[in-house]
């Protein structure tokens, strides 16, 4: 008799609590740090021009190139205007049309790319910074396509990006994967570093900032399956690219995470971790 009122006061069902708090919290959570956003933007701009090296110095001109990128422009300026007349017209159904809407554009003009010789990655990058400021404002849009990409479409391309890599040709000359990645690493950091250092990152932020940039696993997988599809490489230089870059991804991350994680930087994450989207823990029981 006596624990029903205590339970009913201690639970905060989810269709109580106001937008204004579901807000807050999903911003809190969905924000990063300074430094988080300095190593996404770092990145961000040291992929764009990796695809765009791609697209200029691999990629055939041909009258297919020429379409794709007419279409490409056209389509990238009438999208801040088309995507928030669409959002503001079909947005908050049930059927999310605001992500099938997402999907049909990166779907379409990657085929057109692919089509024209290209690679579907370059128009992806560009539709993310036309229509940064449209979505970036809706974070559970951003929450639903962050699990739609990392939980089903990633792991699929990885599969297949793994799938052409020869165990055999890595075993029979180790020293080749030894060197791609020394020299992969020591030409990162060696750029890196006084960069960072020059933008008033000291200690171990500089180092922990220039270890997360070296790494490359995204685009060095795709910039090497580009190269094998295209008969640029064969499969056992395939095979010793995509090794160096899966642990060029993998040490520097771990080595980051153990000896160089800005500490002071943790309290305010942790706490927020702790808490729930959805409201605040329930908590003990009273006796």
């Amino acid at each position: 008799m006596g624990l029903a009122p205590k339970l009913a006061r201690r639970r905060r069902p989810v269709n109580h609590l106001g937008r204004r708090r579901l807000r807050r919290h999903a911003g809190a959570r969905l924000q990063p740090p300074p430094c988080g956003k300095a190593i996404l933007a770092a990145c961000f701009v040291n992929d764009l021009g990796t695809v765009l090296a791609l697209a200029f110095i691999f990629s055939p001109f041909t009258l297919k190139t020429l379409i794709f990128a007419g279409a490409s422009v056209v389509l990238f300026l009438l999208l801040p205007f088309l995507t928030t007349w669409f959002f503001d017209r079909y947005g908050g159904r049930v059927s999310e049309m605001e992500t099938k809407y997402l999907l049909f554009l990166l779907f379409g003009l990657g085929g057109l790319a692919v089509w024209s010789g290209g690679e579907a990655v370059l128009p992806a990058y560009i539709i993310g910074m036309v229509l940064a400021g449209t979505i970036g404002q809706d974070h559970f849009l951003i929450r639903r396509l962050r699990t739609l990409t990392f939980g089903l479409l990633t792991p699929f391309y990885f599969i297949r990006a793994g799938s052409f890599v020869s165990v055999p040709t890595l075993i029979a000359a180790p020293f080749a994967f030894v060197a791609l990645f020394a020299a992969k690493m020591s030409a990162k950091l060696f750029g890196l570093l006084p960069a960072v250092r020059g933008f008033g990152y000291e200690g171990h932020d500089g180092i922990y900032y220039s270890l997360m940039m070296s790494t490359g696993l995204t685009f060095g997988t795709i910039s090497s399956l580009f190269g094998l599809n295209h008969g640029i490489i064969t499969q056992a230089q395939y095979s010793y690219l995509v090794a160096t870059v899966i642990g060029s991804a993998v040490i520097p991350t771990a080595i980051a995470n153990a000896r160089f994680l800005p500490r002071h930087l943790l309290p305010a994450a942790e706490k927020e971790l702790k808490q729930s989207v959805l409201g605040e823990p329930v908590g003990d029981l009273e006796s």
